[in-house]
């Protein structure tokens, strides 16, 4: 058998964060492997009682989703005192050995109480980090009941833990925030959606590695790669279930030293007009708006930032997305800390022996204060568990073209044209859909719109009403006068965008619109405060279509900007631009 596991699922890579490091990626369970790939019959995990109606599923998930066992389970990761990528592999009660084989008996526990659907392993990789050579992620496959589309739905959260020294495996490391919240995330998913259906297969992911430099990550994207396995979505759980502002804060988040925000969620993605991420970040928050928020105690706020991540940071789900597999990741809106430990004069919780669930005042023996809040955590939980609920449900992604007439976008689906129902995300300034349309029984739809520039993706809708992931975006510019269309007016050769958002925090995007082809030597964009001093110039390369630049111009810098492409010394057009706290 040893040797039927190598052969199914081995392969040798390279880890693009450090230099020649080799990994050997092993996973434990053969079977995952297959049901990953799509090569297995959905029969054999088919459920006694098949529940896969969305509405069910979201109010399943609203209603079963457990501050207590979310708070249990850090209890538990709290237990094993240090759970370093270099810590203690072999002890029964401490280190991330003993944490990675609770988390592996927890996920065949879900297992056993349903049907024995769901499928635990560790995928292990061997790389040097901290003196140890080998370690393990743990994850669970719960398998879709329709190979047809194999791409497969991962959530993911990193388990490993630290304190100030990189590798000090003898501090008192809990890790609560970050990242016992996000693991507990998955562990609890893992427990729900157990006992519903999914057209796509859902795969719960704990990872390692995380805090030396997204090893685990790195390796599970590899495998996946390698083993050419499709995924539709990996969601990124990391340090989601804190709400008070520390001293410091990586930007852009946190007002204010002990601001308390449980009603807020940041999404971070990457790239800015047709990224795939940020189209992913906007279908999480528009499952939450319809399917959640009506029947939410609580509802949430969902924040669609501008940076893939904050400030000097990154996470899990960067190595998916360097891969080119759709990832965001979800953080609190308030963190403890920036993490700058070598700062002298840093107090803050996150990457110290403080990052604890809470403490106790009076030394009664009982928590008194908590800093991680479990309402908080089990609603963010919700999110992910709907969010993926509605993916691993959802059809096909539509293709369309997009045109104009006098006030009018015309939407024409081109690409699955076998569903009744479509709907069309419209945007103009922001990240976010200033309006989401349905059209109903026609492949064509007409929206009169103002005069503007818009941004525009489709979605196709199933009979049971669940939305696929939005397509690739289209631009396009209307041009009517007084509800009149005007006069064909021929686009310019160039044309420099507005940046997008504005405001903006701090981060932006600033695009420019290819035309017609140029020849040119050199372009670039500056931007000049309203003084005319020059604060940053940035090269940008001019091809069809939409180029983008990303600014990132600092927490705490607010004003208003005049950015202006300039091509071959020449200025072309220039925009204001705003930023705000």
């Amino acid at each position: 058998m040893k040797y039927f596991i190598l052969f199914l699922c081995f392969f040798a890579g390279f880890s693009t964060y450090e230099a020649n490091a080799q990994l050997v990626n092993i996973c434990t369970n053969p079977a995952t492997q297959q049901v990953m790939l799509g090569a297995y019959d959905p029969a054999t995990y088919l459920a006694t009682t098949v529940i896969n109606d969305p509405n069910t599923i979201s109010s399943g998930l609203n209603s079963r989703v457990s501050p207590d066992s979310l708070h249990a389970y850090l209890d538990i990761l709290k237990s094993f005192q240090n759970r370093n990528t270099g810590s203690d592999t072999l002890s029964p009660v401490k280190g991330l050995g003993a944490a990675r084989r609770w988390v592996y008996t927890k996920f065949q526990q879900i297992s056993a109480q349903n049907e024995n659907r769901l499928l635990p392993s560790y995928l292990q990789f061997d790389t040097t980090i901290c003196g140890i050579t080998t370690h393990k992620n743990i994850f669970a496959v719960l398998p879709g009941t329709d190979t047809s589309d194999k791409s497969i739905v991962i959530i993911e959260g990193h388990m490993d833990s630290r304190c100030a020294g990189l590798c000090d495996t003898a501090c008192a490391a809990h890790g609560m925030e970050d990242n016992g919240s996000g693991s507990g995330l998955v562990i609890e998913l893992a427990r729900i959606m157990s006992m519903y259906s999914f057209n796509h297969t859902l795969v719960f992911l704990v990872t390692t590695g995380e805090e030396q430099g997204l090893y685990g990550a790195q390796a599970f994207a590899s495998y996946v790669q390698r083993q050419g396995i499709k995924v539709k979505a990996v969601m990124n759980n990391d340090i989601v279930g804190g709400i008070i502002c520390g001293h410091t804060a990586s930007a852009p988040g946190c007002p204010g030293y002990e601001d308390i925000d449980s009603t807020q969620v940041r999404i971070f993605s990457y790239g800015g007009f047709n990224s795939f991420y940020k189209g992913l970040s906007r279908f999480i928050k528009l499952e939450y708006k319809e399917m959640i928020a009506p029947i939410s105690a609580v509802p949430m706020t969902i924040d669609i930032m501008s940076a893939e991540d904050r400030t000097g940071r990154g996470g899990d789900h960067i190595p998916f997305r360097t891969l080119n597999y759709t990832a965001i990741r979800f953080t609190s809106a308030n963190e403890n800390g920036d993490a700058d430990v070598t700062n002298p004069g840093y107090i803050d919780r996150q990457h110290t022996s403080g990052d604890s669930i809470g403490v106790d005042i009076n030394g009664d023996g009982l928590i008194d204060t908590f800093f991680v809040d479990f309402d908080y955590l089990s609603r963010n939980t919700v999110i992910n568990g709907n969010a993926a609920a509605m993916m691993g449900l959802g059809p096909q992604t539509p293709d369309f073209t997009l045109t104009t007439s006098g006030g009018n976008l015309i939407i024409n689906i081109t690409q699955h044209p076998e569903y009744l129902n479509y709907r069309v995300g419209v945007r103009t300034t922001t990240y976010d859909w200033d309006s989401v349309y349905t059209f109903t029984g026609s492949l064509t739809d007409t929206i009169w719109v103002d005069s503007a520039k818009y941004i525009v993706s489709v979605a196709s809708v199933d009979a049971n009403g669940v939305e696929s992931l939005f397509s690739k975006e289209l631009l396009t510019t209307v041009h009517p006068v007084n509800g009149v269309p005007a006069l064909h007016q021929p686009a310019k050769p160039v044309e420099l965008l507005q940046n997008k958002p504005n405001p903006a925090d701090e981060v932006t995007m600033k695009s420019v619109l290819v035309n017609d082809k140029i020849s040119y030597k050199d372009a670039y964009i500056s931007i000049r405060d309203l003084n005319g001093k020059e604060v940053k110039r940035s090269n940008i390369t001019l091809n069809d279509g939409v180029n983008e630049i990303q600014y990132e111009h600092g927490y705490n810098m607010s004003g208003t900007f005049i950015y202006t492409l300039v091509i071959d010394g020449k200025p072309v057009e220039s925009k204001r631009m705003v930023f705000t706290n």
